[in-house]
């Protein structure tokens, strides 16, 4: 039983003395400033910190509430941020917050800064890529039953699975990688949200089934597409207003519901990789979902998805995914890392000379089977 192997594992790991799994319960700030000050000086940590920062300061700037409150929102993210025993979290998922942040307040983006909205683009990169219409195909045809087989991905697993992931990463994951799941999906999302609101604003295909390829422009209302029969069918408005007055409405591109579905399917894929076709086929239902009920063209979930992709691999050949090869987080005594080097199918001599942290004389020659790389940072 999976759960009564968890706890084994735990009760293992406890005897064992490991700090490796150890969360940290300390309140005192100056544990959080004493670490960066010995912490390596590392550029791109100052350049994430400095996203976070221009973004919040943006989004701070742009939305309509009291002094009081924009004083507010900073000071409680410093909290969040410095508390050792709440940094621990939400230091890593600062990009998530993020992205959040700036796709709520999207409506309160000055015109001056928003993109012209293209009508026509997509549908035309639609037929010259694929021959045709592909959304218009899928949604030619609807009935009760293609209805909930639709929603089920686009209205239920799209806002839940996340969750469930980030579970799912934490309990069978090697520690520290829940971090890079939550950097990578903060990241991807803000990039997403930043090129739909200031790149390259695109309608869906709702929007050409209601007013032709007319001139849009950021006063219209937004659409629920085929939810609307979601509603009908449950009585109640659960989509309807909600994506009537969405805050980012001609965000067709890049296909964020894809882009989910796809970090999701990768990092269960180095989790379960036992049950990679099935994370597949969860793609491909979402793909069908968005696309029958008039929600985005294919060519914005394929760009989706390579977004995804660019995610999830610039943390695996950065070197700092942990091998997955034990039960779950507490299985674990030391970390590996991936190596991009040594898994490069070009190339043929993996010899080189490894000298982080090792006790070793000058002119001795390691190659690189004949030690385990382990992580010893706290990074």
């Amino acid at each position: 039983m999976v759960l009564y192997k968890l706890i084994q594992e735990y009760r293992r790991s406890r005897e064992s003395g490991s700090t490796l799994t150890l969360l940290n319960h300390d309140w005192n700030p100056m544990v959080t400033f004493k670490a960066i000050r010995e912490s390596e000086k590392n550029p791109l940590l100052y350049i994430h910190y400095a996203i976070i920062f221009i973004v919040f300061a943006f989004v701070l700037y742009i939305i309509p509430v009291p002094f009081l409150v924009k004083l507010a929102i900073p000071v409680f993210l410093l909290i969040l941020v410095i508390v050792p025993i709440m940094s621990q979290f939400f230091n890593y998922g600062l990009p998530v917050l993020c992205w959040v942040a700036l796709f709520f307040s999207s409506k309160f983006i000055p015109l001056q800064l928003r993109p012209p909205i293209t009508v026509k683009v997509l549908p035309g990169m639609e037929t010259i890529l694929y021959g045709d219409n592909l959304s218009q195909l899928l949604a030619s045809y609807t009935c009760t039953f293609l209805d909930v087989l639709a929603w089920i991905p686009y209205g239920i697993l799209h806002f839940s699975l996340p969750f469930v992931v980030a579970a799912m990463i934490f309990l069978f994951a090697p520690p520290k990688t829940l971090r890079l799941y939550s950097f990578t999906f903060g990241y991807m999302n803000l990039v997403g949200v930043i090129i739909q609101n200031l790149l390259f604003a695109c309608a869906p295909p709702w929007y050409k089934v209601l007013h032709g390829l007319e001139k849009a422009n950021y006063s219209m209302k937004g659409s629920p597409g085929g939810l609307a029969r979601i509603d009908k069918i449950l009585g109640i408005d659960m989509y309807t207003s909600a994506f009537t007055n969405s805050p980012l409405i001609f965000g067709a591109l890049p296909s964020l519901h894809s882009a989910c579905a796809s970090l999701d399917a990768l990092w269960l894929c180095y989790l379960f990789p036992r049950f990679t076709p099935l994370w597949c086929v969860y793609v491909c239902w979402l793909w069908f979902s968005t696309m029958y009920l008039t929600h985005h063209y294919f060519f914005d979930l394929t760009f989706g998805c390579s977004l995804a992709i660019a995610a999830f691999y610039s943390t695996k050949l950065a070197g700092k995914l942990p091998i997955n090869n034990k039960f779950c987080r507490w299985s674990y005594d030391h970390l590996d890392l991936f190596d991009p080097v040594k898994e490069d199918p070009l190339v043929t001599d993996n010899s080189f000379l490894i000298e982080d942290d090792l006790d070793v004389d000058d002119d001795v020659l390691f190659d690189d089977t004949s030690i385990e790389m382990r992580d010893i940072s706290t990074a």
